[in-house]
């Protein structure tokens, strides 16, 4: 369970990152990642895209302490990787973004989901159960 504590909190680190460039410097971020700065009033919504990812960085400490009880929520963050990597895959070869500024971040998701999979505890007995989705558990 160790490894997979330790990945859960890298991915916090992560998204805690994120969230602190989106919302403190999100035109500046945007430019070192080679997306094109629009008007600076897209900063509001990245400054929303920024309370996502310091939200879900907090979590993944508190999922981290304990993965079997946060089952679906390290399943939920294998979905955001994979729509992240869809994303990048889809707009890369679109060419609306570069490979170059594409690349780590794809390689990031794909990491993660690979170890999220494999190193995910097995489902809780709840979920097994006909009907035992309990989304309080």
């Amino acid at each position: 369970m160790k490894k997979l504590q330790v990945i859960l909190i890298i991915i916090g680190v992560v998204q805690l990152l994120l969230g602190l460039l989106y919302l403190f410097l999100p035109l500046q971020f945007l430019a070192m990642m080679g997306s094109a700065v629009t008007e600076a009033d897209i900063a509001y919504p990245l400054g929303m895209l920024a309370a996502r990812f310091l939200a879900y960085g907090l979590g993944m400490f508190i999922i981290a302490r304990d993965p079997v009880k946060h089952y679906f929520w390290i399943n939920n963050m294998v979905f955001v990787q994979a729509v992240d990597l869809a994303a990048g895959i889809f707009y890369t070869l679109t060419g609306v973004v570069a490979w170059q500024h594409s690349a780590f971040p794809m390689f990031n998701a794909t990491l993660f989901i690979v170890l999220l999979t494999l190193w995910r505890p097995k489902a809780p007995a709840t979920l097994s159960k006909p009907g035992g989705l309990n989304v309080g558990d």
